[in-house]
């Protein structure tokens, strides 16, 4: 059976201090999934895990179809699931936004489900048990220390986070449901890094580390020592700055639809890509799709230069060229540039 969803008595999303980032990142993909996840790294003891898993109790609830295993949505159910196919007046229920956990050493069958291939040839009865990426559909999967899973793992999970969909197949048996949720890896660069081809496939990556500031560190540690003393009441403190964010949350998906990416903005989202070499398109989409997200999270209607360089300096680090030794993230004065220079008139 998959593991139970993240206990709600998390740290709260709102008392994060600083990781101004991190938090960001979560957000425009809370409100986008098509944005393609995040991949967040940084050293050991920086709050990755903490922050990632307080997100799910700021997402809005999701309404399923009452007892299914895969999370339909009853007003649009799959027509392929598995426990399906679902009445059009089925009964729903609504739930919490779920966080699912991936543990390091997980099967293939723990991840994607599993079939009972006796079942399956003596009764013809697809007898199949959901995995994690059922668990974790409408909702978040989080990979800790994803630089360590295996790679086909890693293959298995950006392709159900891609394609929507997860399947599974043994002896000519396949299965397959929606999958659809906001993927989110931490890693700590020092215990290896992720090979290129699968770095790209996250949409955004942030790089974290601990505050200089001893300010900043001492609020960390009176926010740390007040959750631990009391965390129910330390919630509570915080309940109306999380409720403020779910509601902006679901203010900003009913408004991204209406975004508009003008041929402007796609034009300093392709030159901004193209200013930092970087290989293929996912780049530009997934630079594009960030900026429409960060345009609905602000309040517009109409992609600005300031969401293409916010998207840009979550989307492009991981993938632009450099030597090993470089320096993480962007250089500004490039973005700058390259803005500068698509701006509508600008001379050549």
């Amino acid at each position: 059976m998959p593991r139970a969803p993240y206990p709600r008595m998390t740290y709260p999303f709102s008392a994060v201090v600083g990781m101004d980032d991190l938090r960001l990142a979560l957000l425009l993909n809370a409100v986008s999934p098509a944005v393609g996840g995040v991949l967040v790294r940084g050293e050991k003891g920086t709050a990755k895990s903490t922050t990632v898993r307080a997100l799910a109790a700021v997402l809005p609830p999701v309404d399923v179809v009452a007892g299914c295993r895969f999370g339909c949505d009853p007003a649009a159910p799959d027509p392929a699931c598995p426990d399906g196919p679902h009445e059009a007046a089925a009964a729903a229920q609504t739930r919490p936004a779920r966080l699912v956990e991936l543990p390091v050493g997980a099967s293939e069958d723990r991840l994607v489900g599993s079939l009972d291939l006796e079942r399956a040839l003596t009764e013809g009865v697809k007898a199949y048990e959901p995995g994690l990426l059922a668990a974790a559909h409408r909702g978040v999967l989080y990979v800790d220390e994803v630089n360590l899973l295996h790679d086909h793992l890693v293959d298995l999970l950006l392709d159900a986070a891609a394609l929507g969909t997860a399947y599974v197949e043994r002896e000519g048996i396949s299965v397959r449901h929606a999958a659809r949720f906001l993927l989110v890896g931490t890693m700590n660069p020092e215990e290896g890094e992720l090979r290129p081809q699968l770095l790209d496939r996250f949409g955004l990556t942030v790089e974290v580390a601990a505050p200089r500031d001893p300010d900043v560190r001492a609020a960390v540690v009176r926010r740390r020592f007040a959750s631990d003393a009391d965390p129910a009441g330390f919630a509570a403190s915080w309940a109306a700055e999380e409720s403020a964010l779910a509601v902006r949350i679901a203010a900003a998906r009913e408004r991204l639809p209406r975004v508009v990416l003008s041929d402007d903005a796609l034009r300093q989202v392709t030159a901004v890509c193209a200013a930092f070499d970087v290989d293929g398109l996912r780049a530009d989409l997934v630079t594009a799709r960030a900026a429409m997200a960060h345009a609905a999270w602000c309040g517009r209607d109409e992609v600005t230069e300031d969401d293409v360089r916010v998207a840009a300096r979550l989307a492009l680090p991981h993938r632009r060229r450099r030597n090993p030794f470089d320096a993480p993230g962007l250089d500004e004065e490039t973005l700058d540039r390259a803005l500068e220079d698509s701006r509508p008139g600008a001379v050549p």
